[in-house]
């Protein structure tokens, strides 16, 4: 067998790791766009089953029996299928315009049929995935712990922008990931197990808490279940050694942002962004993993009590 030790030379496993998520990236893309999209569907689905049960009216005090509605026939809508297309003209998108940031450019952001235009979230998101590749193989060195950490950007890059787009935080993301930290972390990886047990519980009920207080206070709900469980996954890679890092530095960035988007309604501004704390826990998660030790240096204050 040939010899494949060279790709796990320092100087070669972080180009390696970026032209792999960049690839990762453009899949990531494609969760993005099509998972709340199916997620609806099956909130659409569900609703329409119970309601295509019998149920019990009484009309003139007799109790009949009505049928409800058919669910709607929809057709398959998955990561994988159909395939991508423009939404503009549906003018399905060739391999060779389906290069990360490559084709992108090459197309001057727009479609190659219809001329609309091509959002730059697109190779933002590759570039994101593709340099917290490289970044994870840079830091970790090639081994577990640098496909850990890898899968982790990649997972927080999508759970970031979905909420930032949606609201929605998918469970399909946050409680593998959840899993995935503590799997990680039974060797040690980025933090001894119990640490990691530790992380994820204190992560999940420290913004529950939180929440509770403020909906006693104003009886509404301040942030989403989602943001409780996608911190658990956070404190399961890290650890509760840097849980409190991850949301002093989530809740910082966020009430900065949040202070913007005030501003910018006030005056009236069209705002670009909404207030979701999910890309802020990205944001803070990504940082505690690939560069906790040295922001401690930098602010020893974040060092749990």
């Amino acid at each position: 067998m040939p010899d494949l030790g060279w790709l796990a030379q320092p100087a070669v496993f972080p180009w390696i790791a970026f032209g792999v998520g960049l690839c990762a990236g453009s899949f990531l893309n494609v969760v993005i766009h099509r998972l709340p999209k199916m997620m609806e569907r099956d909130w659409r689905a569900d609703c329409a089953e119970i309601m295509s049960g019998e149920t019990q009216s009484v009309v003139a005090g007799e109790t009949q029996s009505v049928s409800g509605r058919e669910p709607p026939k929809e057709e398959p809508y998955n990561l994988f299928v159909p395939r991508s297309a423009c939404p503009g003209c549906g003018r399905g998108i060739r391999a060779v315009e389906n290069v990360p940031v490559l084709s992108w450019l090459a197309l001057r952001g727009k479609c190659a049929g219809c001329g609309m235009r091509i959002s730059p979230r697109y190779p933002l998101v590759e570039l994101l995935a593709g340099a917290g590749a490289a970044w994870s193989a840079w830091h970790f060195g090639f081994g577990a712990a640098a496909l850990g950490a890898m899968l982790f950007v990649w997972c927080t890059i999508a759970l970031a922008f979905i909420d930032h787009q949606t609201g929605y935080l998918p469970d399909d993301i946050t409680l593998p990931l959840l899993w995935a930290g503590l799997l990680f972390n039974v060797s040690g990886t980025f933090a001894p197990l119990q640490e990691a047990v530790i992380g994820a519980a204190a992560g999940y009920l420290t913004l529950w808490t939180i929440n509770a207080g403020f909906k006693l206070l104003r009886g509404m709900d301040g942030m989403g279940y989602g943001d409780f469980k996608m911190t658990a996954a956070a404190g399961a890679f890290v650890g509760w050694k840097y849980l409190f890092m991850v949301i002093l530095l989530s809740s910082v960035v966020g009430l900065v942002f949040g202070v913007l988007q005030m501003i910018a309604a006030r005056r009236g501004w069209d705002a670009s962004f909404r207030f979701h704390f999910g890309p802020y826990i990205a944001i803070a998660g990504v940082a505690a993993l690939l560069c906790g030790q040295a922001i401690l240096a930098f602010i020893p204050a974040l060092r749990p009590l």
